[in-house]
């Protein structure tokens, strides 16, 4: 019978993939990674593990003739500034043995080189081993570059945080105005409710398929099917994506277990049950206790001014869900 444990596990299993491959390498984290394992056993994991050290993802950092071994775990896709940083610290350092975990699912790589048929491997991964090879300066010495999902923050048992998806927010009417800008007169979309995947910016879209690989990821892993509902206009792109994933299909014809998810855009959400003007048990707890450096699971947003509200003589300042759940 599935259980809370089994989600709650997921992520410690993911980080134990980094921590086989760590032993006798300087360690090379983004924020987001860090952040993710600060829920997940912190620095202390990797140095328990064998690391001799852990830096910054930084083009000011680098390693000396003594430290042949470098790991990099990042949030990112293996383009642009991502490519630029790990470029700098090898060749400013004298590895030789390269590692490279990234959050971003092979596929999402392909999409993102806008490479649209099916490939057998990983050629993305692999030529960038190639890469890691001419910057160490040896194209003999060893690297390897693969896919691990370590997103998920296991605040508790019952609770699991995606920081690294914080910045990934509902579509809002500025949004459709901008959508629309692009398409012909005739074709422009009437509310945010008629927008789907492909209209959205190639950034958006890259971003979405990102998070439904780790949800896929994590329901593979715990052996699941799940039945899929949404509240808002984006949950319902990013339900859709989840539902038409090439992996869930087949995982959803062998699962032994069942669960149901529920998106919801936050700008759709009950705040109001949780938060009033003057009396916020939140506010009151923020003011408390210090943001952590460079964490993201502790925002706090005010949901007034992203929605205008009609109100009555006898309304209060509360926001209420748009919609019902949508089925997928």
């Amino acid at each position: 019978m599935l259980t809370a444990e089994d989600f709650s596990r997921f992520p410690l299993l993911m980080w134990e993939k980094v921590l086989s491959k760590v032993k006798k390498a300087v360690v090379f984290m983004d924020d987001e990674c860090a952040e993710a394992l600060h829920w997940s056993g912190g620095a202390a994991a990797l140095l328990e593990a064998g690391a001799r050290n852990v830096k910054q993802f930084s083009s000011f950092e680098a390693c000396g003739a003594n430290e042949p071994k470098a790991v990099f775990v990042v949030s990112t896709l293996l383009k642009g500034r991502t490519v630029e940083i790990i470029k700098d610290v090898l060749s400013l350092s004298h590895f030789q043995y390269c590692i490279v975990f990234t959050t971003v699912a092979h596929s999402v790589h392909l999409l993102a080189n806008k490479v649209t048929a099916d490939m057998e491997g990983s050629p993305v991964f692999e030529q960038f081993e190639e890469k890691l090879c001419e910057w160490m300066g040896n194209m003999n010495y060893t690297a390897e570059v693969m896919h691990v999902p370590v997103v998920f923050a296991p605040v508790s048992q019952q609770l699991l945080l995606a920081p690294m998806f914080a910045h990934l927010f509902p579509l809002l009417s500025p949004d459709l105005d901008t959508i629309n800008e692009k398409r012909p007169e005739k074709k422009r979309f009437g509310s945010l409710v008629d927008i789907d995947m492909s209209c959205l910016p190639a950034e958006l879209q890259i971003e979405i398929k990102s998070l439904t690989s780790v949800l896929n990821a994590m329901f593979e892993a715990t052996g699941t099917k799940e039945e899929s509902f949404s509240v808002g206009p984006m949950s319902r792109i990013i339900a859709g994506e989840l539902a038409s994933h090439p992996q869930a299909k087949s995982r959803r014809k062998t699962a032994p277990n069942k669960a149901s998810i529920i998106f919801v855009d936050r700008t759709m959400d009950l705040t109001g049950a949780v938060g009033h003007h003057g009396d916020n048990l939140a506010e009151k707890i923020l003011t408390v206790l210090k943001p952590l450096p460079g964490h993201v699971t502790d925002v706090q947003v005010d949901m007034l001014e992203l929605t205008s509200l009609q109100r009555t003589p006898h309304s209060q300042n509360t926001l209420a869900p748009g919609c019902l759940a949508q089925h997928q």
